[in-house]
Formats: C-alpha cells, structure tokens, sequence
C-alpha cells in the first residue's frame, strides 16, 4: 500500500490527470480558439469584447460616452484578463517554487519518461551523459524496453498533436477528418508540427529546455528564487553525519543538481524524489519539504527535539 501512494506514483498520477485536462479542455469548449469562425471559447460560452457596431459608429463620431465604453470593455475583457492569464506562473513560483514543473507539467513528464526508457536501454538518461548508471538488465529485458520505446515514439507524438490542434480546430472536424481519413492541411500541420516537437525536445534537449527556454519554468524559477515564503526541499545539515554518501539523492535529481548542497538552487523543481530516496536509505531522511524560511527554522528545532527524545 506505501508503494501504491509512494511519491513517484502520486507525481504520475497528477501529470497523467492534468494531460487529460488539458487534452479535453478544448473537447468540452471551455478553452479554445476556432480558426473557422474566428471565436473564442471559454467556459463554453463564446468570449467577446462586448463591442457593438453602434459603439464603433457612435465613436468615430466623437462621442466621449461610446469611446469611454469601447476602452473600458477593452479593458476588462481583453487586458486584465491576460494580464491574469499572464500572473498564474509568478504567483505560483512566489508561494510554491517549481511546484508546477515537477508536478503537473506535461513536458516534463514526456521528458522524464524519455529518460526512464534511456537508462533502461543504455545505463544512462540521456544521449549527453558520459558516465552509465546503476544497470542489471538482460539482452531480452532491453529489447523488452526497446519495444516499448519505438511504440511510444510512434504513437505520443501524433496524438498530443491531433489533442493540441483542438485549441484550434474545432475537435468535432477533426474527429470527422480522422474517422473519414480526409486529414485538412490544418490538422496535418498540427499534428507534424506538434510530433517533431515532441521527438526533438525528448531526444536531444530534455531538462535543457526546462533550465534555460521554457517560458513558464523561468518566471517560476526567478519568483520562486526571490521569494522568502516559497515552497522548497531543504537538507538537514545539523544531521549530516547520518549521511552515508550513497549518493542515489543525486542520482535520481533528473534536473542533475546537488540537493545535499542546501542552497536556493533555481532548477529544483520539488519533485521531492531525493527526500523519497533518502527516506529509502535512512528510514528517516536528510530532506524536508517546507515553505520559507522560518518553517524551516522551525522543522529543524522540531526534528532536533525529536532526535533528543528518542
């Protein structure tokens, strides 16, 4: 039951349910543009600015009350739900770090599968790593995982490029065009653009993209990094001396940073798989997960207190 709720399978968890949103969020109309009458859908309802003809024809007259109109509904329904849109990312790396990135990212979780497969098959988990990893598997189990692997990138691609091209095609065409194999050069382009995409960053760019590109990963990075309320995974260094140097916390960083080194380090992305790891190794781990800094002070003096009494 512990191996069922085990951190590992709680993150796959979250990541295969937020794919599964985003995939169908564009099913049900609650968020997607259509290229063919040029509409926005959002909570199933078309989004306009509310600007009428009269009001455009009122203001090129020069009436003060229609332009004031036109502006303030410009306003609120164009601006400050953007800007909105545009805050999710900051807010969330101010209060809970790169919470996002190891949780619910589907990138992320395409690239940790990709290294997965890589480890079982060459020892490493990625094409750029010089050194190979821990490995105990036959001939037959890596041609199982070859398997596996060549399906994945066979079928992955194209069916988050036909998903993704429902933001902008309506989905109900596109399941027509695909049950009818009458594919649109609209769908086509998605789905090509999409799968290359997805081929290309799993193969060769990786955690890369998520470090120095990625948008969304960058301002949760630097709001994350500035704020002394943020969510982050500490080493306890006053019970270092329990450490039994195994290293497997660093190993198991798919973001390959130190987490023994207790510093603000921007890449970590609370994925908690060293505390996992740790916890595995010394019944009672070296890491802790806790927002700011005075929690932490106060998860140290708790687990010193602890270790007093026992």
């Amino acid at each position: 039951m512990k191996q069922l709720f085990s951190i590992k399978n709680l993150r796959r968890l979250s990541r295969i349910l937020f794919i599964c949103i985003i995939l169908l969020l564009p099913v049900f109309n609650i968020l997607r543009y259509d290229s063919d009458t040029r509409e926005l859908f959002l909570a199933g309802k078309v989004w306009t600015l509310g600007i009428t003809e009269t009001d455009l024809a009122a203001s090129q007259y020069g009436e003060i009350k229609s332009s004031a109109r036109i502006a303030l509904r410009f306003l609120v329904r164009a601006i400050i739900p953007w800007l909105i849109l545009l805050s999710i990312f900051p807010v969330l790396g101010f209060f809970f770090g790169r919470t996002f990135c190891g949780w619910l990212c589907p990138e992320g979780a395409l690239f940790e599968l990709a290294d997965f497969l890589t480890r079982k098959l060459t020892g490493k988990t990625s094409i750029w790593q010089r050194e190979k990893m821990r490995s105990s598997l036959s001939k037959g189990q890596r041609l199982f995982y070859l398997i596996i692997m060549v399906f994945l990138l066979f079928t992955i691609p194209p069916l988050m490029g036909i998903g993704l091209t429902g933001y902008f095609i309506s989905p109900a065409r596109i399941w027509h065009e695909l049950t009818t194999f009458n594919l649109s050069s609209g769908l086509k382009a998605g789905v090509t653009g999409v799968s290359l995409y997805i081929f290309i960053t799993s193969i060769f760019i990786r955690h890369l993209l998520c470090k120095y590109i990625c948008a969304a990963g960058l301002m949760q990075m630097l709001f994350g990094w500035i704020s002394p309320v943020s969510l982050r995974v500490r080493f306890l260094k006053e019970e270092a001396n329990r450490c039994t140097d195994c290293k497997r916390c660093e190993e198991v960083c798919f973001m390959n940073i130190k987490p023994r080194k207790n510093v603000r380090d921007i890449s970590c992305v609370n994925c908690m798989a060293c505390l996992e790891q740790c916890n595995k190794e010394l019944g009672r781990g070296l890491f802790s997960l806790q927002f700011g800094e005075k929690a932490y002070q106060e998860s140290r003096e708790m687990k010193k207190l602890q270790g007093q009494l026992q």
